[in-house]
């Protein structure tokens, strides 16, 4: 089994001073590689590790091993994406939450792994709750 990977569990898995740091680690060993990610999270993710540069280059490197697989182009998705944004537009959306919700609906078989409650609220375009493996739900 795989995941969709947001970028919370990508920076804990990283930083030992993370929150979820052992959570991350854990979680992210019992998928299958590749995870799946969109490079709004990867965008996300290298700019908070910014100051852990070993990290962020390794964060790189998962996706050149094919560890990491950026599954989801923006480009074929801007009307699906603006109309998330919108819907959304009263609670704390970024572009890589609204990625990461369409890209449940593409790969429906695969759980969204996140550190963000908001993705309880977000839903597929026929209503239908994420798939979600986060902390205190696994």
């Amino acid at each position: 089994m795989t995941a969709i990977v947001d970028t919370g569990p990508l920076v804990a898995y990283f930083i030992r001073s993370e929150r979820h740091h052992r959570w991350a680690i854990d979680r992210v060993n019992e998928f299958e590689a590749p995870l799946l990610v969109c490079e709004p999270v990867l965008a996300e993710a290298a700019y908070l590790l910014r100051r852990h540069l070993r990290a962020r280059d390794v964060l790189l490197e998962l996706v050149q091993d094919g560890a990491l697989k950026v599954a989801f182009r923006v480009e074929e998705h801007v009307g699906a994406l603006r109309r998330l944004l919108r819907k959304y537009s009263d609670t704390p959306i970024s572009l890589a939450d609204a990625c990461i919700v369409l890209m449940a609906e593409i790969h429906g078989a695969h759980s969204v792994l996140t550190l963000d409650s908001d993705f309880l609220i977000y839903r597929t375009s026929d209503g239908a709750a994420l798939s979600l493996i986060y902390p205190g739900r696994d």
